[in-house]
């Protein structure tokens, strides 16, 4: 429970020190963009009128306080230029519902297919089996991932008859996507199980497991499977909590109006309310999935200690 508490002090201090630098270097830049393509149709009074409206012609620790004791009532403000006078939780609630259904669709296929594979990898060290995963894995990484989207959206399109965009009421639509989304993560999972089960089989305890008589499926389930998967459970939260930020590539390739592109949008358009937002849910979501991983592998072996111990290092 100490390390828990100590852990989430730093993960508060830690978001408070990101968002308070974003929000300064926000502030440095040009006030040209709090007014769009109005700028020149208005007078210095109008212009005067409107920042101080907005609470820019405050000192920076004034805007700071704030800024903060909205935030503390769950108010992230309105957008200035992305989409005028719009909340920003409107702004990122529909776009994040979209996002994380996509990315949570992508992940338990990847999830499903990369285990699968890594095992199989596994099971197979240097066989034919282990070295088509290997050539799709170094694939997946090697080559960009905006070749294979485009080919995928291009051929397998035609060779399926599937819908060449996202449509909200088609079912269909979604399934390149998702695809497209799953196949990097597919080959990371597939990977890194392989190498934590190869480890596993390597050491002494699944040798004497062996020479006591053990059947190789009963030592593959409850001791190679169990023992591999939990330095992979360490990033399994942040990986389900990044589903929310969307994928730039893939969501603008089929038309998804997800989360994917909009901090960039929002930076672009010097939409500064917008980007803070962004900026602390993205921070938020980062210091959470990590915090989450050291508890979950905690969970999965009990022989991790997350405190210290007299004479333990």
């Amino acid at each position: 429970m100490k390390y828990y508490l100590i852990r989430l002090l730093r993960s508060v201090l830690t978001l408070l020190i990101v968002v308070t630098v974003v929000f300064l270097l926000m502030r440095m830049m040009p006030v040209e963009g709090y007014f769009g393509t109005n700028y020149d149709k208005l007078d210095e009074l109008q212009k005067q009128a409107k920042l101080e409206n907005l609470g820019l012609l405050d000192p920076w620790y004034i805007q700071l306080k704030d800024f903060y004791v909205s935030l503390l009532h769950g108010d992230l403000g309105q957008s200035i230029t992305y989409r005028p006078k719009v909340a920003i939780s409107t702004i990122i609630g529909s776009k994040f519902l979209v996002s994380l259904r996509f990315g949570l669709a992508s992940l338990s296929l990847s999830l499903v297919l990369g285990l699968s594979m890594g095992i199989l990898m596994a099971r197979s060290k240097g066989k034919i089996w282990d070295k088509l995963g290997t050539g799709y894995v170094v694939g997946a990484n090697a080559v960009p991932a905006v070749i294979y989207y485009l080919l995928i959206q291009v051929f397998v399109t035609k060779w399926l008859d599937l819908p060449l965009l996202y449509e909200k009421v088609n079912m269909l639509s979604w399934i390149l996507p998702v695809i497209c989304l799953s196949l990097v993560s597919t080959a990371y999972y597939a990977m890194w199980i392989r190498r934590y089960m190869v480890d596993e089989l390597n050491k002494d305890y699944i040798r004497l497991a062996r020479a006591k008589g053990l059947r190789n499926k009963t030592i593959m389930i409850k001791h190679v499977m169990r023992n591999a998967f939990v330095p992979m459970a360490q990033y399994l939260p942040a990986s389900i909590l990044y589903t929310i930020s969307g994928s730039i590539y893939v969501e603008s390739l089929f038309s998804i109006p997800g989360t994917g592109g909009l901090l960039v949008t929002a930076i672009q358009r010097q939409d500064n309310t917008l980007v803070q937002a962004l900026v602390l849910v993205y921070s938020s979501i980062g210091i959470i999935g990590l915090l989450l991983g050291d508890i979950l592998m905690a969970t999965f072996d009990p022989r991790i200690k997350l405190h210290n111990e007299g004479g333990s290092r």
